[in-house]
């Protein structure tokens, strides 16, 4: 943003995009190890950046980024998931509600995640039953479940 004096245009994002991936680096948010679609918190993210600040400049930005990205990236062959994940929004979010410590991100990152794991050890625990992995599903298949049952 400061190169550009603000939010970059699509022409810009797709400069930065190839002179990032020409030096042989990657672009950070984008590609997931599991993922082979859009990050759903992206999209809880984007969805919630939208409603509420949707004139932040970084916000902004995020989205131009989104728009361009994956479409420059399914153009390199050896690229197979080139979709946002979590990180490709979370930053924009905590610094619109002040967080502008970036060495602080992580820590944030990992005190959800404790928090999330704490929550289910504690369930477990009072059901007498071992801490698992849950396998993903998706909404469809919990109302399909619930309907049948």
């Amino acid at each position: 943003m400061e190169k550009y004096g603000g939010s970059p245009t699509e022409e810009q994002v797709k400069e930065i995009v190839w002179d990032t991936l020409n030096s042989g680096k990657v672009i950070p948010g984008y590609g997931h190890a599991v993922l082979r679609i859009t990050d759903p918190r992206f999209e809880a993210f984007l969805n919630f950046g939208s409603m509420h600040f949707p004139d932040d400049p970084i916000f902004k930005t995020v989205r131009i980024i989104f728009e361009v990205v994956p479409g420059e990236l399914k153009k390199v062959e050896k690229i197979k998931n080139p979709y946002p994940n979590v990180d490709a929004a979370s930053g924009s979010m905590l610094y619109h509600y002040g967080l502008k410590e970036f060495s602080y991100y992580t820590v944030v990152f990992a005190v959800s995640r404790s928090l999330g794991l704490t929550a289910q050890a504690v369930v477990n625990r009072a059901m007498l039953s071992p801490i698992i992995r849950p396998k993903s599903v998706t909404t469809h298949f919990v109302k399909d479940l619930v309907s049948k049952g």
